[in-house]
């Protein structure tokens, strides 16, 4: 499985996790400490100061306690996820419009 964070700039982690293991609170916690915030301070070390915000959907792994209290102890914030709905996919906007752009581009060009 694939965990992947990004931001406008490009990716800042990407990890992965060995085929049926599940995600929890526990290892996603582990990974925003162990792993993203290393990555953050490496890549976009400018962004340490400014207040990191995180896109969460309403998965179990990051609305649980044990997770919010880790972005408390890191100073993040997570943004709130709308309920589900076709129209209201973050994603299509932020991640998959500027790579449908890129990919019309580079067909027609």
């Amino acid at each position: 499985m694939l965990t992947a964070f990004l931001e406008s700039q490009g990716p800042i982690l990407k990890t992965y996790q060995d085929r049926g293991t599940a995600v929890t609170s526990a290892t996603y916690c582990h990974i925003l400490q162990r792993e993203l915030k290393p990555a953050m301070h490496s890549k976009r070390r400018e962004k340490l100061s400014k207040e990191i915000l995180l896109l969460h959907d309403n998965a179990r792994p990051h609305t649980a306690a044990h997770t919010l209290e880790t972005l408390k102890q890191l100073r993040w914030e997570a943004m709130e996820h709308p309920a589900y709905g076709l129209d209201l996919a973050p994603s299509d906007f932020h991640l998959f419009g500027p790579l449908k752009n890129g990919t019309v581009k580079t067909i027609f060009m």
